[in-house]
Parts: structure tokens; C-alpha cells; sequence
């Protein structure tokens, strides 16, 4: 029993690390990865075959929320999320068109 009390503090300490080491992190910072993972959730959806549009299309969405819901406070890496969330729109059609013809 007493390792699993031993186990139980460890893990609770490591998770009382990892929050103290994400809140040293600015909020920013973390929310253009997660921009990012759903830009590449996107980019694997588009990729598969046959491509997994509908789920794109929710990743696509979500990227566009975050992309165009907080213009002018994701800082210098704005630029770079609308680029990109412009590139997987027009990714998507060009898609969902050779899908559609075949």
C-alpha cells in the first residue's frame, strides 16, 4: 500500500511541476501550439485516403476560431497562423473538388 501512496505523491508532484512550469509560459505562446496541432489534425485528415473531410473540416474550423476570434493578440506569430489557416482552406477545396470527381 505504500507504494501506491508513494506512486500517488510522485505523480502528484510532477503535475504540480508541469502547472508551474505552463504558468511561467505566456498564454500566447501556448495557444499558437495548439493552433498549430490543429493545423496539423487538419493537414492528417486532408492526407488520408480516402481524405477524412469532415474531420478537417472541424479542425479547419477550430483553427479559424482561434486564427480569427483572437486577430491581434496571438503576437508576432500572427501573421504566420492566418498564412497557414489560408493554405489549409484552399488545401481542402482543392481536395473536396478531386473528391468530388471521382
Amino acid at each position: 500500500m505504500s507504494n501506491d501512496g508513494d506512486q500517488l505523491a510522485d505523480a502528484a508532484e510532477a503535475l504540480a511541476d508541469t502547472r508551474q512550469r505552463l504558468a511561467e509560459v505566456p498564454a500566447e505562446v501556448v495557444v499558437v501550439n495548439h493552433v498549430m496541432g490543429l493545423y496539423e489534425l487538419a493537414a492528417i485528415h486532408l492526407s488520408a485516403q480516402p481524405p477524412r473531410l469532415a474531420e478537417a473540416a472541424l479542425a479547419i474550423d477550430a483553427v479559424a476560431c482561434l486564427v480569427e476570434g483572437l486577430e491581434g493578440r496571438l503576437g508576432e506569430e500572427q501573421a504566420t497562423l492566418k498564412m497557414a489557416l489560408d493554405n489549409i482552406r484552399i488545401a481542402f477545396v482543392q481536395i473536396k473538388d478531386a473528391t468530388d470527381r471521382t
